[in-house]
């Protein structure tokens, strides 16, 4: 593998440094290096960042292929700037077992685009009734560290406290999709004063703190370590900071839509802003961004959730629920993070690589740009504004909520372990 000296870059926003990469490592950092016959990259006001890491990956494969594949799913990844994903376990079959977090596994490897570690299923079948192969998923060849039945809540509590006793023994996490299933029979949107004038089903932000609240006391009880995905409320902030303040080992993530995008959206009734939880109030919005900011909220998460054309093509009621995410995840963090002075670029790379590794136990992600180091990296151009064109994605689906809306910065390369796999904002 050849050298790539990547030059006069910002490391993490801070001072222009040249990094050189020499095979599958950062071999040196620092100005004025001269990398001999390397591969130069010229990148002046651009930023160098680690690799990005996803906690949160719908991959679709096996079973929805007409959705997303692994390849597909890794190769947009990658343009989105991102190392490492982790692929939820709504898959068909479902993720419950060793032979199917293996068969994720292998087909990452293969991808060669970007590293795909496997979420492992809390039950069998996501039926939330009996504990799915925990210890086994863990010790298969996947290593699966993270469980979870996203896309449907771990909503008995019994189950919930043995799954989080489970995994406590070998260092796992629960990632828990909060919805109290009771409180959102029917739901369709945010249950506010829009669903009110729409006619819609409200789905009340009470049915997310309610299992967020119990689900920190039952980690605080067992000792072990619970994760709340995509928190969308104002409510789950207070909730996730009360147990922070406690010292119990609780972490949180927050998408990109719901730092950008809310409910008022839904009076288009385009089903493309149907997402589960719910876009919610323009108060839910800034609340999830002052969080994310001061750390409360630890991690930002893409719940990338690709469908074919068909599924939202079609009244509201109908529609799936979920957005893609991947490639536009950064450009939405800038915008309503960077640009507004809530983070610094050495904060995005904590909230989008540093935390989100650390909370998987990936190893390899999520390291210093130093040298001896994984040469895992994003190089991005903060500079670049463009609208978003759907056409271009290299995911397999479309459904996308910024179409044709404006958004700043560009991922321009991305190396996995040294080798390019993104080279001028295009696919290698």
């Amino acid at each position: 593998m050849s050298k790539i000296l990547i030059r006069g870059a910002k490391v993490l926003g801070g001072e222009p440094q040249d990094v050189l990469i020499d095979g599958e490592t950062v071999a040196q950092t620092g100005t004025g290096i001269d990398g001999g016959d390397a591969t130069v990259i010229e990148a002046a006001g651009q930023i160098l960042l680690p690799g990005l890491v996803d906690l949160h990956t719908h991959l679709r494969e096996p079973g929805r292929e007409d959705s997303e594949t692994v390849l597909t799913g890794t190769r947009a990844a990658a343009v989105g700037g991102f190392t490492a994903v982790h692929a939820m376990a709504n898959t068909f079959p479902v993720a419950d077992t060793a032979g199917v977090v293996e068969q994720v596994w292998r087909l990452g490897r293969e991808s060669g685009y970007c590293d795909v570690q496997p979420v492992g299923a809390v039950t069998v079948g996501l039926e939330g009734k009996q504990l799915a192969e925990l210890g086994a998923m863990h010790d298969s060849a996947a290593g699966v560290k993270v469980f979870s039945d996203d896309g449907k809540c771990v909503d008995d509590a019994v189950i919930m406290r043995r799954a989080l006793e489970y995994v406590k023994a070998f260092d796992g996490v629960v990632a828990q999709h909060a919805q109290e299933p009771r409180l959102t029979e029917g739901a369709q949107m945010n249950e506010g004063v829009v669903s009110a004038e729409l006619g819609l089903g409200g789905w009340p932000a009470v049915a997310e703190e309610s299992i967020i609240a119990r689900d920190v006391l039952l980690a605080a009880h067992v000792g072990s370590r619970v994760h709340i995905c995509h928190l969308s409320t104002a409510g789950s902030v207070e909730i996730i900071r009360w147990a922070k303040s406690k010292g119990w080992n609780v972490t949180a993530e927050v998408t990109p839509h719901h730092l950008l995008l809310t409910d008022e959206l839904v009076r288009t009734y385009n089903p493309v802003y149907k997402v589960n939880p719910p876009l919610r109030t323009e108060a839910d919005v800034m609340a999830l961004r002052e969080a994310l900011a001061d750390g409360t909220i630890d991690c930002v998460a893409t719940d990338h959730a690709p469908h074919p054309h068909e599924d939202k093509d079609c009244e509201w009621a109908a529609a799936a629920m979920g957005m893609v995410g991947l490639e536009t995840a950064l450009s939405v963090v800038q915008q309503t993070m960077v640009d507004t002075g809530l983070l610094d670029w050495a904060g995005v790379a904590d909230r989008m690589s540093f935390r989100p590794a650390a909370i998987g136990r990936l190893e390899g992600h999520g390291r210093p740009v130093s040298a001896g180091e994984p040469a895992n990296l994003t190089l991005v151009d903060p500079a670049y504004r463009g609208a978003v064109d759907p056409a271009g994605f290299a995911s397999r689906s479309r459904n996308t909520p910024y179409e044709g809306r404006e958004l700043p910065g560009r991922v321009t390369h991305t190396f996995l372990r040294g080798r390019a796999t993104v080279v001028d904002g295009k696919l290698a």
